[in-house]
């Protein structure tokens, strides 16, 4: 089965993803059937020269093996039907199952204690490298010599928006799904003008994100906080809470929950840690709304009497690429929109 998501991939336009040199007709008939995801990928030939933040690649068409690391791409090549020789297993989102449950693709382990050894025997033409992996792109390189290997993760500095549109058309180009991407970016567009009226009703209103893992709960800070942090910055929100020195830090900033409820913010934005990895499958889990809901000192929050929280996508901690962003903006308008009716 595809993406529980997006399911927006055909069978018959995976069958034509997969082969090349297949007839025109064949084309377009999968073309038709596949909901924006063009078929013509899997004919592109010759060469097409990309730019990532190593610079300048020339990649032959069709790339006949991939492997990816980066976990933002895993959706978008899912969404694709590009087959892996290679993955780290378990940073795959569980959404994605057509990855995480495929025995053909040879497991390199997580970034804690990866296989590169592994990932050089599947012998990739491409390396989508990124992400958790990044710190280990030197050795990639120097492992697979005959691959090329390429990473799309935002630039720091750069605007987050642009970077996720950057990454979605760039892979786009190396898998001849020009079409799909534009309709892809059309609706992140869409979504953060959205999002940014929605608020814009609401200016007076203040937001507090947080991290949710262990059954602790953490500040994300404006700006570099993981995965909300930017958020802020994209549409504008007034932070109920800032800190200095906050970090990116994947479990946030240690701040004590008292002075987060002290702030009162009118809303909180939650992401829950564990949900989006392999913990949510161990005894003791418990999900960041049920820790959120039950925590006293949150208890008379504006935003939690208000009804105006916000939980992202249970997989966002392993899958945040611009689909995810999508759907994530998308809930915020709701919650914007539903607090500026109930003014």
């Amino acid at each position: 089965m595809v993406n529980t998501r997006f399911k927006l991939v055909s069978v018959a336009a995976a069958a034509a993803l997969a082969l090349t040199g297949c007839s025109s007709s064949e084309s377009d008939a999968a073309s038709e059937s596949s909901s924006g995801s063009s078929s013509v990928a899997a004919e592109a030939s010759g060469n097409v020269t990309i730019e990532d933040n190593h610079g300048s690649h020339e990649i032959t068409l069709p790339v006949k093996a991939v492997a990816a690391t980066d976990n933002r791409a895993f959706e978008l090549l899912d969404r694709w039907g590009v087959d892996l020789v290679a993955a780290p297993v378990p940073l795959i989102p569980f959404t994605v199952t057509d990855y995480k449950d495929n025995p053909d693709i040879v497991d390199i382990g997580s970034h804690r204690e990866p296989n590169l050894e592994a990932l050089t025997a599947a012998q990739p033409d491409l390396i989508i490298n990124g992400q958790r992996f990044a710190s280990f792109y030197q050795d990639i390189t120097t492992l697979n010599p005959d691959a090329t290997v390429i990473e799309l993760d935002p630039r720091d500095g750069q605007p987050l928006d642009k970077e996720l549109i950057r990454q979605v058309e760039t892979l786009s180009e190396i898998f001849g799904e020009e079409e799909d991407a534009a309709k892809i970016v059309d609706e992140f567009n869409q979504a953060v003008d959205r999002a940014k009226d929605a608020y814009a009703a609401i200016s007076d209103k203040t937001v507090m994100a947080v991290n949710v893992s262990g059954g602790n709960i953490g500040y994300i800070a404006p700006g570099v906080g993981r995965t909300y942090g930017p958020i802020f910055d994209l549409l504008g929100l007034t932070p109920a809470l800032e800190v200095e020195n906050a970090s990116s830090d994947h479990e946030g900033d240690d701040v004590n929950v008292e002075a987060i409820a002290e702030s009162n913010p009118d809303i909180v934005l939650v992401m829950d840690r564990d949900g989006g990895t392999n913990t949510r499958n161990e005894e003791g889990y418990v999900a960041a709304q049920q820790v959120i809901e039950g925590n006293e000192a949150l208890a008379n929050v504006r935003a939690v009497t208000g009804g105006n929280v916000y939980y992202a996508p249970a997989d966002t901690y392993t899958n945040e690429n611009i689909i995810t962003y999508t759907e994530i903006l998308n809930g915020l308008a709701d919650l914007f929109e539903k607090a500026a009716n109930n003014k």
